[in-house]
């Protein structure tokens, strides 16, 4: 239900609660409120207010109130900034939260910094309100001001405002905290905050502990709190304990996760989910997997999906078509399996295209775990606040393709020169990746890295690995 009783428009969540109080639910009627409310009672007026704006009578009910909170009622006068605040008068509902505000009512001035802020836009008096809220106790304020504080490059205070809500046992802010010390190098105080939160119950907290454990090479403490995440319902630890029974073999398990998983909406997981279903010799299973992700876009669940529809269904016409999409997509193999599709039904024109010029094969390399769980950290981490977002799968690629090309090499103290003697690449472009790589790894000594750094990091990345490939096939 809404603010107003059977009011289709009301949003709730938007706007708070009206206050009532502790004689809401007497059995006065409404004459002997009236009759007392007319002799100067200013509660029996609040409590009028509360009575016609249950029944829907909003005239009525603005009127006591602004009768109460002339008289000083500060419920009253609150009341009326949720009434003004719900039918688009922001400034009055500005004028009566002000007025609870300045006598001391913390609610409030939680609700006036929250309607100056996102609805005016005024920071800095969102920011005085939020702080006297915070100060007379209000841990949603003093959780607001660390959100300020980060999105205004504040991040010492953002992180003393972040503590303060924590210990007040805001999980959110000690996740907050959690990501902060994180991204300043400060893995003992990740832990701290993210073990917090976990344990009480916050499930990302605990599906980025999971793979801070990871990614310090400890499965069995990561794999404990992917399933402290899994029993709060969180996808990517389904589809991490899915990864792990698949890494032990255990089909069954794994596909129950992955299909968990799946059934939010990650593309990703239903695509393993229909690779799972391959292996266990289920191709309706796998067909209803790759379908889905090949219709969000996925072009490896399109070019198996038409795999599947030819050699389950002797389906050409299916297979060419979801193999067109992932070629078109960019699908070196599905390119190739289209162009013979096309040559054998005499479309030899369209078919030599797509010979001349496939698209490149994409990373497909098995990275190290660890090395996948600080990419998904780091994309985590910049997406939080709403920075520019990046990809795990290019990530993924920098720490691999770097973790490929060095493996010749013992000594590792010079290894940016020895990649650019042996690349015949500039100087800078290896030294750029090897500092991207770093910041990966070891965040704290640089900022996170921007989407124009990754392009540009993994067209170093790609020349390494093709001289690499070459010098192995000669």
């Amino acid at each position: 239900m809404g603010w107003w009783p059977d009011d289709p428009e009301a949003a709730p969540g938007l706007v708070p609660t009206p206050r009532s109080t502790e004689h809401e639910n007497d059995t006065d009627g409404e004459t002997a409120l009236l009759l007392a409310a007319h002799g100067g009672d200013v509660q029996a007026a609040h409590q009028l207010g509360r009575h016609f704006a249950q029944r829907g009578d909003r005239s009525a009910a603005r009127h006591w109130w602004e009768r109460a909170a002339a008289a000083g009622n500060l419920d009253s006068a609150y009341n009326l900034g949720i009434w003004h605040e719900k039918h688009g008068t922001p400034a009055e509902a500005v004028r009566w939260y002000e007025l609870a505000a300045n006598a001391g009512d913390v609610e409030a001035a939680v609700n006036l910094a929250t309607l100056l802020l996102d609805q005016h836009g005024d920071v800095p008096a969102a920011r005085r309100w939020f702080e006297t809220a915070a100060g007379a106790g209000s841990r949603a304020a003093t959780r607001r001001l660390a959100l300020l504080c980060e999105d205004g490059g504040e991040t010492k205070a953002a992180g003393e405002w972040h503590r303060r809500a924590a210990m007040d046992g805001d999980l959110a802010s000690a996740h907050d905290l959690g990501f902060l010390a994180y991204a300043s190098g400060e893995e003992d105080e990740t832990l701290r905050w993210w073990e917090l939160a976990a344990r009480g119950g916050h499930a990302d907290a605990a599906y980025h502990l999971g793979l801070f454990l990871q990614a310090n090479r400890d499965p069995e403490g990561a794999e404990a709190f992917f399933r402290l995440a899994a029993r709060n319902e969180h996808p990517g630890a389904a589809s991490q304990l899915g990864g792990i029974a698949l890494s032990l073999g255990d089909l069954r398990t794994a596909r129950a996760w992955f299909e968990r998983a799946a059934c939010t909406g990650r593309i990703d997981d239903q695509r393993t989910a229909g690779f799972v279903c391959v292996e266990m010799s289920d191709a309706r299973g796998a067909g209803h997997w790759f379908s889905r992700a090949a219709a969000g876009g996925d072009p490896e669940a399109a070019f198996n999906f038409g795999l599947l529809l030819i050699a389950e269904h002797s389906d050409l016409q299916g297979g060419q078509h979801w193999f067109r999409q992932a070629a078109q997509a960019g699908h070196h193999r599905a390119a190739v399996e289209l162009a013979a599709l096309l040559s054998a039904a005499g479309f030899s024109r369209e078919a030599e295209r797509w010979l001349a010029d496939p698209p490149s094969p994409p990373w497909s390399r098995t990275t190290e775990p660890e090395l996948v769980a600080r990419a998904e950290l780091a994309v985590a981490a910049v997406a939080r606040r709403g920075g520019a977002p990046l990809r795990v799968a290019d990530l993924t690629e920098i720490l691999g393709t770097w973790d490929l090309v060095t493996r010749p090499l013992r000594d590792h103290t010079d290894v940016t020169a020895w990649l650019t003697e042996r690349s015949g690449l500039p100087s800078g472009a290896i030294e750029h990746l090897a500092s991207v790589r770093a910041t990966l790894l070891r965040p704290g000594g640089a900022p996170w890295p921007t989407p124009g750094e990754i392009e540009h990091v993994l067209v170093t990345a790609r020349a390494l690995r093709s001289g690499t490939q070459a010098g192995q096939a000669q």
